[in-house]
Order: structure tokens, then sequence, then C-alpha cells
């Protein structure tokens, strides 16, 4: 008798102890549109700075407010300026098909600072139905109920 092992099985799962090792570091290096919206919401110092690391023509168009405009080619160049050291950055580009805010949180974490990207980007951000921020003020957008269940405050992970 053939035993067929689904495309999922096909490579066992880790053991549980390197599963949590796994995603214990994972968290390390990343946050979500929910987790740091709580933070910013909770007002006060949130314990980090979010930077945005778009062109100036995507920040035009809308950012997360109280984000830093940094774009990722000028992170050597100018976030000795801009950014303490000893306060951690939470770096987001457009969405989850930009590679822009690992490629700054790359570029910080050599600079020497403790760095995580924000998942979802700028894209989960407004598809949450979160403010942006623009030259003409702010704005909220209705949210994507695939993204942002209503009433769910979070995505109810």
């Amino acid at each position: 008798m053939t035993t067929t092992v689904n495309p999922v099985l096909r490579v066992a799962p880790a053991a549980p102890a390197d599963a949590a090792a796994h995603f214990r570091a994972g968290l390390a290096f990343h946050t979500d549109v929910s987790d740091v919206a709580a933070a910013l919401d909770a007002g006060g110092d949130p314990g980090f700075v979010l930077v945005d690391s778009r062109s100036t023509e995507a920040w035009d168009q809308g950012h997360i407010p109280g984000a830093l405009h940094l774009p990722t080619a000028l992170v050597a160049e100018q976030a000795g300026q801009l950014l303490d050291r000893s306060v951690p950055v939470v770096t987001y580009c457009w969405g989850p098909g930009c590679n822009g805010a690992a490629r700054a949180a790359l570029a910080l974490a050599e600079l020497g600072y403790r760095v995580k990207e924000m998942l979802g980007g700028f894209e989960y951000w407004v598809r949450e139905g979160l403010a942006v921020e623009t030259w003409q003020g702010r704005e909220r957008r209705a949210p994507d109920p695939l993204t942002a269940p209503v009433d769910a405050g979070d995505c109810g992970c």
C-alpha cells in the first residue's frame, strides 16, 4: 500500500522548540500595522521612531501621522542627523510587494540602529482604515473588510 503525503506535509513540521525559536526570532525583526497603530494611539512616547522609507512623491500622497520621512536611498547620509541610536526604529514602505522597508532596515542595522520592519506597510495601514496625513491634513478611508473586520479593533490575532 502506497501512502501519498500531501504537499503541506511533504516536509515535516519543525520540532516545537525549533518552531518556537524561529517565530520568536521573526518577532524580533517584524511588527505589524495593528501593533504599531496601538502603540501610537496609546499616547505618550511609543518607544520607537516610525520611518517611512518611500520616495518624496509617495510620502506626499500620504503617510502615517507621526512618521519620519527618510527614503531608503538617503539612510546612510541622513540617519545620523535624524535618529537617536538609543531609540528603536520601525521602517515601512508601500506594502508586501515592496522591499524598501527591509532595505532601509538593513541600512539602519548596519549603522548600529535597533530596527524592525512593519509588515503590510502603508498599503495595509490604509486598508485597515487608519489615519493618513497629507499636506491637506488627516483623512481616513473606509477599512477593507477583508483586512480589518468590522468591530475587531485589530487583526483578531
